[in-house]
């Protein structure tokens, strides 16, 4: 038995074996889920796939993507993508599986690992998986320094190009494994690949290079290039890339003052906040010095509390264009006296712009916004007026404007009319008020009245003829074809009128169809395709019984609409009498 006070000095001691040990299980078990986790069934017996090269110190991008097939990228921003797929690692002379982790030189983007730059210590085997459509792709990368990869005069990485002008870009990689000769290289610009196209022929792929003549600013950008290098059974990708920025020439000239311009004149309230606003437009500079400040009487004074903020408007490569804003919290007597200059300077000069403050007078404000109100007002007015005018004004402008052309297209009537003929088997009371529509009140208002010459088979055509040709030579003889529609007409015989008619429309441009609806009617199944789209997309008049037989109403002003230009100055006087009254009645 262990004595009490031996006990109690043990105690303590047990406990710190007992956290210990439940330290140690928990480490087990914690470092147990890791490799479940890392632990990719079904990967330990496939072979590596793909096989790169990179040079030390240079960046570099490994895309999961299966190979045997002839990749138009390297590459995808797409954050799907990157949700997607996981990578692992290997690293060479190693076993232990890691998970793949950003750092301070290498970052996930889309469907890729980025490395910038890459070290020689990244060489190893590199495992990605995208769910459902990868399930496991080995890659083999090898990491060269460039004594290593035997290169010389291994050009810069980053490249400095002139817009305008001619500049060639050379890959990198083509400068190492110089004992080895090289295939063709394959370039990629911000991951596509680069071909040449019809619709840039200042770009040209020639010896491995790309020749571009003139150089623009959307050139810039991350070249990748790769080509293959055998090394006995196996063909690794030698991938480089160098990163292109395009310049332009300095300017010869100073800041250009946009706003303002010489001396400005700015009306204010006195007591209200204010802001000076002066935008410049600077030209382009490697190394740009450029100042912009407001000063008061041509004195920059650190003591005033004058706030100024510069931001940028615009920017590339042939300059920028800064907003540089004063802000004056209360405009008061002494603003009004002052002069406020921005001064705007470069490595080349500088330039200068006043502006200054006048009281605002609100009487010449008042005045100009009732002028405002009242011509809006008489706007909306005389639009009002044109819309529900709009017919006569047309018909007023044709009769005294226009000249009549219709006399020399060399046909003989200004419209064919078609309606429905009656027959020994339909009554005589059923269609007889369509009859004298078509027979007499029609042609006494339109000729009669406005001078037309309509075209009534019965009344104008010599028999004898066959009936179809002598409606289609009739029609093509008319400036228009008036087809009166009934159920009678689109479920009779007839209809053959409507459909000789638009076949006639669509072989003379001087024959338009005007539809005058005399009575509802439902479209039979059996119209004709090109009837049934004549019927939906035609212009249509509707009669509305005895409502429209005076020649003053609507309907007639819509029939003249749509009739040829005829000049009948006589005729129009009293409807110009009446829509001059009604315009003067409008505006006074």
């Amino acid at each position: 038995m262990i004595p009490n006070e031996n006990f109690s000095e043990c105690q303590p001691i047990l406990i710190q074996k007992v956290m210990l040990i439940l330290c140690w299980i928990l480490t087990l078990l914690i470092s147990g889920v890791e490799v479940r986790e890392i632990n990719l069934s079904g990967c330990s017996h496939v072979e590596p796939q793909i096989w790169y090269r990179a040079i030390n110190g240079e960046e570099f991008v490994l895309q999961c993507a299966l190979p045997g097939r002839d990749a138009t990228n390297i590459y995808n921003s797409s954050l799907l993508d990157q949700h997607k797929v996981k990578w692992f690692w290997h690293q060479k002379d190693k076993e232990t599986l890691m998970a793949v982790k950003e750092s301070s030189n290498l970052t996930f983007q889309g469907d890729a690992l980025w490395f910038k730059p890459i070290r020689d210590s990244a060489s190893g085997v590199y495992i990605c998986k995208i769910w459902g459509k990868i399930p496991c792709l080995k890659i083999v990368l090898d990491v060269q320094t460039k004594k290593a990869a035997k290169c010389s005069g291994y050009d810069t990485n980053m490249l400095y190009l002139l817009a305008g002008s001619g500049n060639s870009i050379t890959c990198p990689g083509t400068k190492c494994y110089s004992h080895i000769k090289k295939p063709d290289v394959k370039w990629y610009k911000d991951g596509h690949q680069i071909k040449y196209r019809k619709s840039r022929p200042s770009l040209k792929l020639k010896q491995n290079e790309i020749y571009l003549n003139p150089t623009y600013d959307k050139d810039a950008g991350i070249y990748v290039c790769d080509y293959t290098l055998p090394d006995n059974i196996t063909k690794w990708t030698v991938r480089t890339a160098v990163t292109v920025e395009v310049t332009a020439k300095n300017t010869i000239h100073p800041p250009n003052l946009l706003y303002p311009n010489g001396v400005v004149i700015l009306e204010v309230e006195v007591g209200k906040a204010l802001e000076l606003q002066c935008r410049v437009q600077f030209g382009f500079e490697t190394v740009s010095p450029v100042r912009v400040t407001w000063k008061r009487n041509n004195e920059e004074n650190v003591n005033e509390k004058l706030n100024q903020e510069t931001s940028v408007c615009s920017e590339g490569l042939k300059g920028h264009t800064l907003l540089h804003i004063a802000t004056l919290k209360e405009v008061t007597e002494k603003d009004l006296r002052s002069n406020f200059t921005c001064f705007a300077e470069n490595s080349v000069g500088n330039a200068t712009a006043v502006i200054q403050l006048k009281r605002k007078q609100r009487v010449l404000f008042l005045y100009i916004l009732c002028s405002a109100i009242s011509t809006l007002f008489a706007l909306v007015l005389c639009t009002a007026f044109i819309y529900q005018h709009w017919i006569e004004i047309v018909l007023m402008y044709r009769s005294y404007l226009v000249h009549n052309k219709s006399t020399e297209d060399g046909k003989e009537f200004d419209a064919f009319v078609s309606y429905a003929k009656l027959n020994s088997s339909e009554s005589e009371s059923a269609l007889i008020s369509e009859e004298k529509f078509a027979l007499e009140l029609l042609p006494d208002t339109l000729e009669n009245k406005y001078g037309y010459k309509l075209c009534i088979l019965e009344r104008d055509i010599l028999p004898g003829g066959a009936y179809t040709d002598d409606v289609v030579s009739a029609m093509k003889q008319s400036r228009r074809v008036i087809i009166i529609l009934s159920p009678a007409y689109v479920s009779g015989p007839s209809i053959f009128e409507l459909q000789a008619a638009v076949n006639c429309a669509l072989e003379d441009k001087g024959i338009k169809l005007v539809l005058i609806k005399f009575l509802d009617f439902q479209e039979p199944e059996t119209l004709p395709p090109v009837v049934k789209k004549a019927l939906r997309i035609l212009p249509v008049v509707t009669w509305k019984s005895s409502s429209s037989a005076a020649p003053h109403k609507k309907f007639w002003k819509y029939m003249r609409y749509h009739m040829p230009v005829k000049s009948t100055k006589r005729l129009e006087n009293c409807s110009l009498k009446g829509l001059s009254q009604r315009l003067f009645r409008l505006v006074y």
